[in-house]
């Protein structure tokens, strides 16, 4: 495993959130991480499969059939 190891100030810096986020995703095991010791780590690839895996893609809409009252 070649990823940089994130600490979680990093990691909740990468997020934009604050470092309460990513402590409580991995409290819930919702993403994988590694210990070293007593520390906790975030390889920064399974960040990254995170951000893909929650990003919301836009809905494109269908235009009107009748289009608007003129």
């Amino acid at each position: 495993m070649s990823d940089r190891l994130l600490t979680i100030d990093q990691a909740a810096e990468r997020l934009g959130t604050t470092d309460r986020f990513p402590r409580r995703l991995i409290a819930e095991r919702r993403i994988a991480f590694v210990k070293v010791g007593r520390h906790v780590r975030i390889p920064e690839g399974v960040l990254d499969a995170y951000i893909e895996a929650n990003t919301v893609q836009p809905v494109r809409r269908r235009r009107s059939r009748y289009g608007r009252a003129a």
